[in-house]
């Protein structure tokens, strides 16, 4: 079997985001960029149905600036995926670009049983190039997944939906899926792992090797704004008594939400 892995590099958590003077993109000097975390789960899940599957085969791909994405598919190589493809694009390429892109990459790959995404990437929070990448392939989806099972063609997942209530699915393959944290446990790449993605070629194309023309973008990014800086914490003195009294009255006249 042939699974295709869909991942996006994003900023780490940790890092301090500062935005360009001009507010048109943030500033990347000195941020950390690392592998989309829902996607680790996608890598994950894929690596063990290969096992699981003898003869088959991991294939990686993501869509950004060729000078940046070049770590997070090592990493991913690291974890254990056989192959890496990158696809050269502006950082800013809207959802509706990504999935057509990632689309036509992975039909010059080949036919896929299996294409795995992680359900949103962190730093936009779109939540719907998986969808549209299925959309692109013609093939049946679901999505927010934290448990599956394959039999043969049969693909049997749950998903998790409004107020803790599970939906249980069957999709018969080639499908996708995107998927939740509950799904695994990513594995930690090992020294050999690493030591051998060092030396794997990734293969990568165009935007225009792949038929896409950016000027078709229909959504683009005006303006980034960081969020108003939170207000000192205020510490109440006193009794318990008083301290009830205090908040109450900050709650009404500051807060001015009773």
């Amino acid at each position: 079997m042939r699974f295709a892995v869909c991942i996006k590099q994003v900023p780490d958590t940790e890092s301090k985001i500062k935005l360009k003077s001009d507010g048109s993109n943030i500033d990347s000097a000195g941020v950390k960029w690392v592998i989309n975390p829902y996607d680790e789960h996608a890598i994950e899940e894929a690596i063990k149905l290969r096992d699981a599957n003898a003869g088959s085969q991991v294939l990686v791909f993501t869509v950004g600036p060729k000078t940046r994405v070049g770590e997070a598919l090592r990493t991913a190589l690291a974890m254990g995926a056989n192959e890496a493809i990158a696809i050269d694009a502006p950082d800013q390429l809207d959802s509706s670009l990504t999935a057509q892109a990632l689309a036509a990459a992975l039909k010059k790959e080949g036919s896929f049983d299996f294409v795995l995404t992680g359900k949103l990437a962190i730093d936009d929070n779109a939540a719907c190039v998986s969808q549209m990448l299925a959309h692109e392939l013609n093939i049946p989806h679901a999505t927010v997944i934290s448990k599956l099972t394959m039999a043969g063609s049969l693909l049997t997942v749950e998903r998790e939906i409004e107020g803790g209530t599970k939906q249980i699915l069957e999709l018969t393959l080639p499908a996708l899926i995107s998927a939740n944290k509950g799904l695994n446990i990513p594995r930690y790449a090992s020294l050999p792992g690493i030591m051998k993605a060092k030396t794997k070629i990734i293969k990568d194309y165009s935007l225009a090797d792949l038929g896409i023309d950016i000027g078709q973008m229909r959504v683009k990014y005006s303006q980034f704004k960081l969020p108003p800086e939170k207000p000192p914490v205020k510490m109440l003195d006193g009794d318990i008594a008083k301290k009830v009294h205090d908040l109450a009255m900050l709650l009404r006249e500051e807060a001015k939400v009773i």
